[in-house]
């Protein structure tokens, strides 16, 4: 296993060296410009795409001694091969005399069974390296895309990086075997096969080179186009497995729409455009195939008559020519291996340019030695605070962020409000790195997170999506996620600080349940739970809850919201809430929109300073009114001065942009830059 290790790590450096003059453009047209420093780049430099048989020798080279140790087996067997028709030869020659011709059956015998024996034992060995080289390249393409950048994720379709994975690196094996094997053992038995040929006839070798050169020409010709044709069809077969991953995962909307046929044709066409390019390569592949079955009936027929000439005139005897025919008949292998191997190597080299393509990809930067490690979870809270930031998505694509400055202390909850598309979200994608900064410092301690170690700084953050998703596997496998080595009374007291304790009571295997693809057996408030318990038994340093609560009925969200400002008060909370309930004994609040920040404060000076956080205020207080009758705000809140109705899609005005303070009195050092 050590040994398969370090060959699988070999294979994916010299794969990705070998990779390394592809250029920049296989990569997503929309990967940000900005994500990261320079020297952290994963974009390959522009220059001459390798030739496809380097990227191969990349993930061989490894297996080498192996590969080295089958082909010797093979031309040994076709070594022995090409003693049968010279013994062919002496025995025709000996049939009128009066030697006994036992010997020679004996030998020519034993030649045909030891030829099988290695035939055999060298086609196990080529195959085996071959099963090997496509688990070198599915560990380390699998390996890779774990390391992709979000941005070169979001640019790609899953289904299509899946088939990538797959189906190309399945063509890896023929491609090994029949390929590069094929083509060095078949075209060193050609050779072979023309020499004794030469030493038998030099006339009859002639014609035959003639007829076989011609055949040649016709194949080359046809090569480029089985390549194409190839290419076409995995490309096809990816857009099929990324429709097919499209309607799957959204299978109950397709089905509610009744979309079902139309969402069948698009997965249909998909799956003939495929076929179609198949069948295309398919008929040029036979025709290549044909043409030098064709050459060898020619060569037969040509060296037939001219033989049989050379053996009226006396030139050749009619041992000779019998023995030149074998040879023939013998050149009909070696042939069909090497067509085998061009027609292989089409076929491959687009599969492999298709892997070339992700191995393009952006990735995010490894480990460094020389960078100062973070704590682990359960360390003192941490601070964080943007300075000067810009983002945009893609380097098309509009601003996300405009300049947006703030600053949270350890310790405490900070919440962000604002319309929908403020850029709230993006605070926290920014703080993972799931991207970087276009312009200006993201900071962890005063520290931009650029600097610190990725690994070590994501395992100092609990971060809950929008959407919490939920892993296929049992509940023990989802709440462990992020942290595998927690002890069994930790899990149970995060159970019930989650509450989701009740719901593990009534399962029938408890923990131990299947929750199903991406948790459909779960409901929309269990999953959340689910996520905020993965994320609290990572004892984080910082805990980013976007919209955590949102799917959870009134009595969860309120336990759960006291759950929250207990953690607080032992480490940095960011929150993102549309629902004011769930923010409102905040320490402090942040106000975004359009991209900017617009005030910072606690939510009674923001009710009574900032516009736009009174008009939302004051939507949400009277949907609350409506929901459960209450006459009036909440009681020792002011009221709201802007009126209800719709959140404005523009600056609503200017909050308070310098320290705020907390309802307590103490100073709260959130610093927000001047709205525009």
């Amino acid at each position: 296993m050590a040994e398969q290790r370090a060959a699988e790590a070999g294979a994916a450096e010299e794969a990705a060296r070998a990779s390394a003059d592809a250029p920049a453009g296989n990569g997503p047209a929309d990967a940000p410009a900005g994500n990261g420093p320079a020297k952290e780049s994963a974009d390959a430099p522009a220059g001459n795409e390798p030739p496809a048989w380097r990227v191969l020798l990349g993930y061989v080279r490894p297996y080498r001694w192996t590969l080295l140790l089958g082909a010797l087996l093979s031309l040994v067997t076709g070594a022995a091969g090409l003693a049968l028709p010279l013994v062919a030869r002496s025995l025709i020659e000996n049939l009128g005399g009066d030697g006994g011709i036992a010997s020679q059956l004996l030998w020519l015998t034993l030649l045909v069974f030891a030829n099988a024996g290695l035939g055999a034992l060298g086609y196990y060995i080529l195959q085996r390296t071959a099963e090997s080289v496509v688990l070198t390249a599915r560990r380390s393409l699998t390996s890779y895309l774990l390391r992709l950048r979000i941005s070169a994720v979001d640019a790609s379709e899953p289904g299509d990086l899946l088939s990538r994975a797959t189906s190309d690196t399945t063509l890896l094996r023929a491609m090994t075997t029949q390929s590069l094997i094929g083509l060095g053992t078949g075209g060193l038995t050609l050779v072979a096969t023309l020499l004794m040929m030469g030493l038998v006839d030099v006339v009859l070798l002639g014609v035959t080179l003639g007829v076989v050169a011609a055949a040649g020409v016709v194949i080359g010709i046809i090569a480029p186009m089985i390549q194409r044709a190839s290419k076409r069809a995995q490309e096809s077969v990816g857009e099929m497995g990324a429709s097919l991953e499209r309607v799957l995962g959204a299978l109950r909307t397709v089905k509610a729409a009744g979309a079902e046929e139309r969402e069948e044709r698009t997965v249909h066409e998909a799956a003939e455009r495929s076929w179609r390019a198949s069948v295309t390569s398919a008929k040029w592949t036979a025709v290549a195939g044909n043409t030098m079955f064709l050459a060898i009936q020619g060569v037969f027929l040509t060296v037939l008559a001219v033989g049989g000439a050379r053996v009226a005139t006396g030139s050749i005897e009619i041992g000779t020519l019998v023995a030149f025919l074998l040879y023939v008949f013998y050149l009909i292998s070696p042939l069909q291996e090497v067509v085998s191997a061009i027609t292989q190597y089409q076929v491959g080299s687009a599969a492999i340019s298709r892997i070339r393509e992700v191995w393009a990809l952006p990735v995010e930067p490894t480990a460094s030695g020389d960078r100062p490690a973070l704590a682990a979870g359960g360390g003192e809270p941490a601070a964080v605070a943007f300075d000067g930031v810009r983002f945009r998505y893609a380097p098309d694509a509009p601003l996300v962020h405009h300049g947006v400055d703030f600053s949270v202390p350890a310790r405490g909850m900070t919440a962000f409000v604002g319309p929908s598309g403020a850029g709230k979200t993006t605070v926290f994608s920014l703080i993972e790195r799931f991207y970087d900064a276009t312009e200006g410092r993201v900071l962890l301690d005063g520290r931009d997170v650029r600097e610190w170690d990725l690994a070590e700084l994501r395992a100092s953050i609990g971060y809950v999506e929008q959407d919490a998703p939920v892993l296929s596997g049992t509940l023990r496998d989802n709440l462990l996620f992020g942290a595998p080595d927690t002890a069994e009374d930790a899990l149970a007291e995060t159970l019930r600080t989650a509450r989701l304790d009740t719901l593990v009571a009534r399962l029938p295997d408890g923990l131990d349940t299947l929750v199903g693809h991406r948790g459909t057996k779960l409901s929309g408030g269990e999953r959340q739970r689910v996520a905020i318990a993965r994320a609290l038994l990572r004892r984080p340093r910082l805990l980013l809850l976007d919209e955590a609560t949102s799917q959870l009925d009134a009595v969860n969200e309120a336990a759960l919201r006291d759950t929250v400002a207990e953690v607080a008060r032992r480490t940095t909370v960011l929150v993102v809430a549309h629902r004011l309930s769930t923010v409102t004994s905040a320490d402090r609040i942040v106000v975004m929109d359009a991209g900017r920040v617009r005030a910072v404060g606690t939510h009674r000076e923001l009710v009574a300073s900032n516009p736009l956080y009174a008009e939302l205020a004051a939507t949400q207080f009277l949907t609350e009114r409506a929901d459960d009758g209450a006459g009036g705000p909440v009681a020792g809140e002011a009221a709201p001065g802007g009126p209800g109705g719709a959140l404005p899609d523009g600056p609503s005005g200017n909050g308070p942009s310098g320290n705020g303070s907390s309802a307590n009195g103490r100073a709260v050092d959130v610093t927000a830059g001047p709205a525009s």
